[in-house]
């Protein structure tokens, strides 16, 4: 019998690749901090990944050959714009203090993130060796 890796692993590796990826974004924004017109972004982690989960435990198809993929979305166009709380005077929108704490929160996310998968890769190993 074979394992279905997505089945098995759930939800977990897509939210590790978009943690990764909001990780990319925020240090984008962290290393622009003085620079000058610079538009700190972000993603919408939710969102995103509510929209790449199919519903109801059903897999997406294409019904005719032009449809786009699924899993072949672009994270690009899913980027936000943050509102300051206080607005700089050369146009620039980072604020340090916000970015470190949503970089810091992400970061934590990330490790609960691989601490599932572990898990779930140890559950599989388990079932393996029929312990």
């Amino acid at each position: 019998m074979a394992i279905s890796f997505e089945n098995a692993l759930g939800v977990h590796p897509q939210a590790l690749s978009l943690r990764e990826r909001r990780s990319e974004v925020l240090a984008a924004n962290l290393a622009n901090a003085d620079t000058p017109n610079y538009k700190a972004r972000d993603l919408d982690f939710q969102s995103i990944l509510k929209n790449q989960m199919p519903s109801n435990g059903r897999s997406l198809e294409r019904t005719h050959v032009r449809h786009q993929q699924a899993g072949n979305m672009q994270l690009g166009a899913e980027l936000l714009y943050r509102n300051p709380h206080q607005a700089s005077l050369d146009g620039n929108t980072v604020e340090d203090h916000i970015e470190q704490a949503k970089y810091a929160e992400n970061s934590v996310q990330y490790q609960a993130s691989l601490t599932f998968l572990n898990g779930k890769f140890s559950g599989l190993m388990s079932a393996i060796r029929g312990e």
